[in-house]
């Protein structure tokens, strides 16, 4: 009995203890699950946080990259976006940021658009009503209401106290010389980008990029240095509006290049505008058309067939080649029928021409002869090398390109010796007539600073000096015996060739309408500039002449006059044998 009871007891143990065991098991299983959860739970509440800073980051840089950079808020300035001073050749400032203030709306917060139309007409003139209502009823979070507005006008919205609207920094581009240097300096729109001129050569050259970056905003730039001087700039523009007017004319423009650098010292062409203002608004809220012509750049940006300018080249093509010296005798004493043409001079000699005659008197015939000694393929060969037949290579953007027959003939060899069948821009046949004068190298024109150094490796020989040479003294002659004694002037020797062409138009020549230019180099004892004038469609000149000789010339007499001691370059007065500077004082 005892031993039963004692295997009961021992069986009730160890019951006992297992039942103990698996509760155990159970406890520990419990919270081994209570873990796993609480992990799950963290786990979900991170992910959870993680999706909204998610959403929250996205949203801030969706509005990073959708306000522009010119919308900086109002305390924070820098951020506005800038571009570089531009400066003269002397450092004279021609472009500048100025910070103005700009009015927007947030359109949301518009309780009543009549009523704020209604108070903003009172401070902004000229306010469009419809325009500004519709913007104020639109559902995006931003819209511009008035660019750029003085302080006056800011300080009378700020008292008006309307919900909704605010200000924002922004450049606005300044011009100090206004139209001086239209054409080269060029503009920007609204958003400080530039539209024409060197402000857009220097967008292209990365500031765009660098903008849109933001790396421009509130950067110290560097001002850009350019080739011209604002002085002899100046001069320029003003000799040619002057002309304009006073031969009553559709255009004028004038150009002045160093020979031995390439550089563009000055460049002007009427009718301009005024960069501050490149479009200009009617009474009638319409966009004056007629001012816009002005951003039209004849000097660079159009073709023209260059007249007797030209023989200068067919003179020089002749004196390279071996066909011609200046001995040369051609047959000037009767026209030339040619294709169904007749090929006469202006005012014939009816004789037998030495080559400075030809050029003296601007004999077409002569001219003609000279060309036929080349030939067609030898005449389009020399022009190509000259850079008249393609186009020019320079920084200015808006460059047009020369135009020539698909297929030459002999009869556009003979009017191209002339200046008549190839139209190039104005600059590069100034760009040309230096290498005629300054050894015999073509330089591509700059309008950014040189050195000597630089130039030397860029330039390229197309002429023998020799030929060069030669092209000097028939420039001399002719400036002090033929068509450019109008643009003589005492004690700096000018030498050049005129050049009156019949104008086309409607692709007909117009035998009343001319459009003329003359080139000229100075001092020809040691020429330093090449200067270039033109003059469209003239009704009147000097003593009643509407030829170049009567218009262009005087045009590079005036600038030559006001502008050489500019330059640097001094008078020389005396015989060739006895010459003496003016003194230094």
């Amino acid at each position: 009995m005892l031993s039963f009871v004692v295997r009961l007891k021992s069986r009730s143990h160890i019951s006992m203890k297992s039942r103990m065991g698996r509760a155990a098991v159970r406890v520990a299983g419990s919270s081994a699950q209570r873990s796993k959860q609480a992990r799950q739970r963290v786990g979900i509440l991170i992910a959870g946080f993680a999706v909204v800073f998610s959403v929250v980051g996205g949203r801030l840089v969706w509005y990073g990259f959708r306000e522009p950079l010119t919308t900086a808020s109002l305390g924070n300035p820098t951020l506005v976006a800038s571009r570089p001073d531009i400066v003269d050749r002397n450092g004279e400032l021609l472009a500048t940021d100025l910070n103005m203030i700009s009015l927007y709306a947030d359109p949301r917060r518009i309780v009543d658009p009549d009523e704020v139309v209604e108070k903003l007409s009172a401070v902004i003139p000229n306010l469009d009503w419809r325009a500004t209502h519709q913007k104020l009823r639109s559902k995006t979070a931003f819209q511009w209401l008035k660019r750029q507005l003085t302080p006056r006008q800011q300080a009378d919205i700020l008292n008006l106290g309307i919900p909704g609207i605010g200000f924002r920094p922004e450049k606005r581009r300044f011009y100090p010389g206004a139209e001086a240097a239209s054409h080269i300096v060029g503009h920007v729109n609204i958003d400080n980008q530039g539209l024409a001129g060197m402000e857009r050569y220097l967008d292209q050259q990365g500031l765009a990029d660098l903008r849109q970056l933001g790396m421009t905003s509130g950067a110290s730039l560097e001002p850009v240095r350019l080739s011209i001087d604002i002085r002899v700039q100046t001069i320029v523009r003003d000799i040619a509006a002057t002309a304009m007017e006073k031969y009553q004319a559709e255009a004028a423009g004038a150009a002045i290049i160093d020979v031995d650098t390439g550089e563009v010292v000055a460049m002007a062409s009427v009718p301009d505008y005024n960069p501050n203002e490149p479009s200009r608004t009617l009474p009638d809220g319409s966009v004056d058309k007629e001012y816009e012509k002005g951003w039209f750049n004849r000097m660079s940006n159009a073709t023209f067939e260059m007249g007797s300018t030209f023989k200068s080249f067919t003179l020089a093509m002749g004196l390279d080649a071996g066909k011609i010296n200046l001995n040369t005798v051609v047959d000037a004493s009767r026209p030339i029928r040619m294709g169904g043409f007749t090929i006469k001079d202006f005012k014939g000699k009816n004789r037998a021409l030495t080559i400075p005659e030809v050029f003296q008197y601007s004999s077409n015939i002569g001219t003609a002869a000279v060309a036929d000694r080349v030939g067609v393929e030898g005449h389009q060969e020399f022009l190509t090398r000259l850079g008249l037949l393609s186009k020019m290579d320079t920084e200015m953007p808006g460059v047009a390109t020369p135009t020539q027959p698909r297929l030459w003939k002999k009869i556009n060899s003979v009017t191209i010796s002339f200046g008549h069948g190839v139209a190039t821009t104005p600059l590069q046949t100034a760009v040309a007539a230096a290498s005629l004068i300054n050894g015999g190298n073509l330089l591509p024109p700059t309008f950014l600073p040189r050195t000597p150094e630089t130039a030397a490796n860029l330039a390229r020989s197309v002429v023998k000096e020799t030929t060069s040479a030669d092209m000097r003294y028939l420039f001399t002659w002719n400036g002090l015996k033929g068509s450019g004694r109008g643009a003589q002037v005492e004690g700096f020797n000018v030498g050049g060739k005129t050049g009156t062409a019949d104008k086309v138009i409607n692709g007909r020549y117009a035998s009343n309408i001319n459009f003329n230019a003359f080139v000229a180099a100075f001092p020809m004892d040691k020429p330093k500039y090449i200067v270039l004038s033109i003059i469209d469609a003239p009704r009147t000149g000097e003593h009643g002449g509407r030829t170049a000789a009567s218009t262009a010339a005087p045009m590079v007499k005036q600038i030559i006059s006001r502008a050489a001691p500019l330059l640097g370059v001094k008078p020389r007065f005396g015989t060739k044998d006895g010459p003496y500077l003016l003194a230094d004082y």
